[in-house]
């Protein structure tokens, strides 16, 4: 829950075109919601086509770069539009999401507090030099030397926000006889075929192995195991697939190689997913994993000898795998939730921003509306997750974007709505 003192927010939610982050701003969007605050999500994949589009144009390299770069100019300018509609208290960008530097400049010179979750491994992705800076708050899941290197180019407000699941889709699920056979093995990973994971399953194709993701051809002994023909899998399968494994592997991505385990430091979101859903799995030690998990909670591994020496162990010990799955998942349930990261958020913004959100006036939803009417429209705002104290607007907003048709009272309020935009607002 929210804290007593956070009014109801509005936040603009900016997804990237696609990748790895596309989901987790799914999540992050239903997490804002479940707290009780107005969101709003600018859609950057249904501009994806768009994007894919170009590269099939087979202009000059110089030719595609200038196309591309004014292709993120038009989103930027679309997500200003949406700004200047919406009016959100807080811009939260996912990590590649299409918002240009101009963009952000004119947010922050209209003081429009800005946010991104940068989801992904600094040094792989080092963009983050460029575009920190004119974010007002940088969320990261590393912590030294990045968030030093974040004080260096004079970013102030950079926290530390690990990554998480969501209980309402990472969950134990019942599977069919044709599900489990489909997607259960002894052994399985979902994830892209980095070079560590390439080495590392070469070592296991004498096990009952199923490889699901995409980026794993062009090795023809890892072929026969990947599934799918390495099609990207959707979130809805993700969870059919650690429901359905003996042993689902979890080894961190690394361009290294010859190195199986790095021990970097950030916590891949699979490791909370897979917890969140009462699935065994076998996960390569990370520095920051013992904040987050406990040795009786997750069965790590340190070397390929580890690796295999744990799953010969633990394909044998079935009540071993349920014990420690169930006590990750109650970990996870306790403080691994995508709601408890934005309620972190949201918190750490607010104690950077004395008196935030700024508005001219805050008036309820309930105030808004006659006496008479007042115990209707609460429960109205509980059936839709709202908090009492949500603005008339924001009700408004929510109601405007349901797909199912409208009660009176919902008619009668945009009603109200559209009479208040024409004659104005009289008491």
């Amino acid at each position: 829950m929210t804290t007593p003192s956070m009014p109801s927010v509005r936040v603009l939610v900016v997804l990237p075109l696609y990748g790895g982050s596309l989901p987790v701003g799914r999540f992050v969007m239903s997490a804002l919601t479940s707290l009780g605050h107005t969101v709003e999500a600018f859609e950057a994949p249904d501009f994806y086509s768009a994007f894919t589009a170009l590269k099939e144009l087979r202009v000059f390299p110089e030719k595609y770069d200038y196309l591309e770069h004014e292709f993120v100019q038009f989103l930027s300018k679309a997500i200003l539009a949406k700004v200047e509609t919406f009016e959100p208290d807080l811009v939260l960008s996912m990590a590649q999401a299409p918002l240009s530097r101009q963009a952000l400049k004119r947010l922050r010179r209209d003081k429009v507090p800005t946010a991104m979750w940068f989801v992904e491994d600094h040094r792989v992705f080092p963009y983050w030099e460029v575009f920190a800076p004119l974010y007002d708050f940088f969320f990261v899941i590393q912590k030294e030397p990045f968030l030093s290197k974040l004080a260096g180019i004079g970013v102030e407000n950079a926290m530390y926000l690990p990554m998480a699941a969501d209980p309402n889709h990472h969950r134990p699920l019942e599977l069919t006889v044709q599900e489990k056979r489909k997607y259960g093995s002894d052994i399985s990973f979902l994830g892209a075929g980095y070079p560590n994971r390439r080495v590392a399953f070469r070592e296991l194709l004498g096990f009952d192995l199923k490889i699901w993701g995409t980026e794993w051809d062009g090795d023809a002994n890892l072929a026969p195991y990947v599934q799918e023909e390495g099609r990207r899998i959707d979130p809805a399968t993700a969870v059919k697939i650690y429901n359905a494994s003996k042993i689902n592997l979890n080894l961190h991505s690394s361009m290294q190689a010859k190195t199986l385990v790095t021990g970097d430091d950030f916590v891949n979101p699979r490791t909370f997913e897979l917890a969140m859903c009462g699935a065994f799995q076998l996960v390569d030690n990370r520095q920051l994993l013992s904040e987050h998990f406990s040795s009786d909670e997750l069965v790590t591994f340190d070397s390929m000898e580890g690796l295999k020496a744990q799953i010969d162990t633990m394909l044998r010990d079935e009540d071993a795998r349920h014990v420690m799955a169930q006590r990750a998942r109650t970990r996870a349930l306790a403080e691994h939730t995508y709601a408890a990261r934005m309620q972190c958020l949201l918190d750490f913004v607010a104690s950077r921003l004395p008196g935030w959100p700024h508005r001219a006036s805050y008036d309820t939803a309930l105030s808004e509306l006659p006496e008479a009417i007042r115990q209707q429209v609460g429960q109205l705002l509980e059936r839709h997750g709202l908090r009492p104290e949500v603005s008339f607007t924001d009700l408004v907003w929510t109601l405007r974007k349901q797909s199912d048709p409208l009660s009176e009272m919902e008619t009668a309020i945009l009603f109200l709505d559209e009479w208040q935009k024409q004659y104005g607002r009289q008491h």
